[in-house]
């Protein structure tokens, strides 16, 4: 039996489609490796949020909506989000991820590159098999080189003390809002809406993407490793500076750099005294701030929406992620 995340246990008019969602990409994992095949099923088992599939869906809900193919288009959204991932812990040489092993640290790097590869390959036999015209594979297309082009950046950015609040917003521009954007213009367009209104919901998944992504580093300071799935903190090491440093670090920058100068060699003491100074200078409270800006762009953006059914939940839902814990 396919589960979802029990968060969506609050909406339960999501919850069929979500766990046909799942029930669909499980369904075309067929690799000539049974060990690779298991280790990608096991990471889309492994409890994700399933948040771009769900906007997605609440997008297309305004219009009446052929339930099978927004399905399958949710799925080749959340497939293409899979992939990313399994690339970003190639990159990172992440060891876990939601509290399992990576497939990188199961089987090596090469491995897990093929892994996420296969995964692109199923994203657009999905989109080539569902979509009602070409639009919205290259809306995809453009989207991954956007997401490409903020993981260069922030490779590009690694270590530098100099970088900039503007800097990290051009980053989770490309790495992570531009998914949310593409997962809400998929919803709207595929579902029969017109490309100016496809636009408007796209803009508006931008601005919930921003948001999420600065809650997400926010998170890295104030929650737990068990919590999260993932350890805590492990960017600043590699040199992967976020809204909460950022932030604090501005017009502080002497007192960071002789624990940041240490690269990958800062120790858990180090790692605490710079969480400790983020909190002195208040690097959470303006991150939280800044996050709270990108979702009242957002909710402003779904008020100006047709009042549907559906508006409630993505109004809803969007606050939620200001205020999540996780």
């Amino acid at each position: 039996m396919t589960k979802i995340n029990p968060m969506w246990q609050q909406y339960p008019e999501l919850v069929p489609n979500l766990t046909a969602v799942l029930a669909l990409m499980k369904k075309h994992i067929h690799t000539d490796d049974r060990a690779v095949t298991e280790a990608i099923l096991d990471m889309i088992n492994s409890g994700g949020k399933l948040l771009r599939p769900a906007y997605c869906l609440l997008f297309s809900q305004f219009k009446p909506v052929d339930d099978k193919k927004m399905v399958a288009l949710a799925a080749s959204i959340e497939t293409l989000h899979t992939a990313t991932l399994i690339h970003d812990d190639v990159v990172d040489r992440a060891l876990t991820r939601r509290n399992i092993a990576t497939i990188q640290a199961r089987f090596g790097q090469d491995v897990a590159v093929y892994a996420g590869d296969y995964l692109f390959v199923i994203c657009f036999q999905l989109l080539a098999n569902h979509t009602s015209d070409l639009r919205s594979i290259r809306q995809n297309a453009q989207g991954m080189e956007k997401i490409l082009n903020g993981e260069l950046s922030q490779k590009r950015m690694r270590y530098n003390y100099e970088m900039t609040i503007d800097d990290y917003l051009k980053q989770i521009q490309g790495k992570t809002a531009q998914l949310f954007g593409l997962a809400c213009f998929v919803g709207a367009y595929e579902s029969g809406n017109s490309l100016s209104f496809s636009r408007q919901c796209q803009k508006i998944g931008l601005n919930i993407g921003m948001a999420f992504q600065i809650m997400d580093d926010l998170l890295d300071y104030s929650q737990s490793t068990a919590t999260l799935g993932k350890p805590v903190l492990e960017d600043v090491r590699q040199g992967v500076y976020s809204a909460p440093l950022l932030l604090a670090l501005d017009q502080h920058q002497g007192e960071f750099i002789p624990y940041l100068e240490k690269r990958a060699n800062m120790t858990a003491a180090d790692i605490d005294v710079v969480t400790k100074l983020v909190t002195q200078y208040s690097g959470l409270e303006k991150a939280h701030a800044l996050a709270a800006s990108y979702t009242d762009k957002a909710l402003k953006g779904l008020n100006k929406l047709p009042d549907i059914p559906a508006k409630a939940s993505l109004l809803r839902l969007t606050k939620q992620l200001l205020q999540r814990q996780f």
